[in-house]
This record gives C-alpha cells, structure tokens and sequence, in this order.
C-alpha cells in the first residue's frame, strides 16, 4: 500500500503527539499528589493500569511514526528518480 505526503505527514505528526501527550502524562503520575497512584509509598493498580496504557502508547505512536517516516522517505526517493505516483503532488491530476 501506498501512502500520499499528506497521510505520511500526519501518521508522523501522530507519533509525535502520542509521545508529548503521554511523557506528559506519565511525569504527571510519576508525581501524583492525589494518592491513586501510589499508596503508603507503593505503586497502586492505578498507577500499573495508567503505565501499561502509557507504555501500549508509545509503542503504537511509535510504529505510526516510523511509518509516516518510511513513507515519506519513499516519496523523497520517487520525487528525486522522477517517478512519483503521489496524486498530491502530481499537478496534472489537480
């Protein structure tokens, strides 16, 4: 499957937001005042749950990024044999 520059930059915008947003999130519960995620000093279900999706996250954010990169490193490459197949590019298709 083929992407288009548009789609590519966004999966690559994703991967950056997804990243931002949950280091964001996980300091916000590394330092949680409120006392769910930690109890008596120890990490609460709370905090495990909030982590494992933390971690799913960044897994995700990250395998969307690299693939919005792959894509547009193969629209550069086709861009610079001439070869372009990219409908956004393309002015005669506009």
């Amino acid at each position: 499957m083929k992407l288009n520059r548009p789609v590519s930059w966004f999966l690559v915008a994703f991967g950056v937001w997804s990243w931002i947003v949950w280091t964001t999130f996980v300091k916000n519960l590394w330092k949680d005042v409120s006392g769910l995620a930690f109890d008596n000093g120890s990490p609460t279900t709370y905090f495990w749950v909030h982590l494992a999706l933390a971690i799913t996250s960044f897994l995700l954010g990250t395998a969307i990024g690299v693939l919005g990169l792959r894509s547009l490193r193969v629209l550069r490459r086709e861009a610079a044999a001439g070869t372009s197949s990219d409908p956004a590019s393309d002015p005669a298709s506009v």
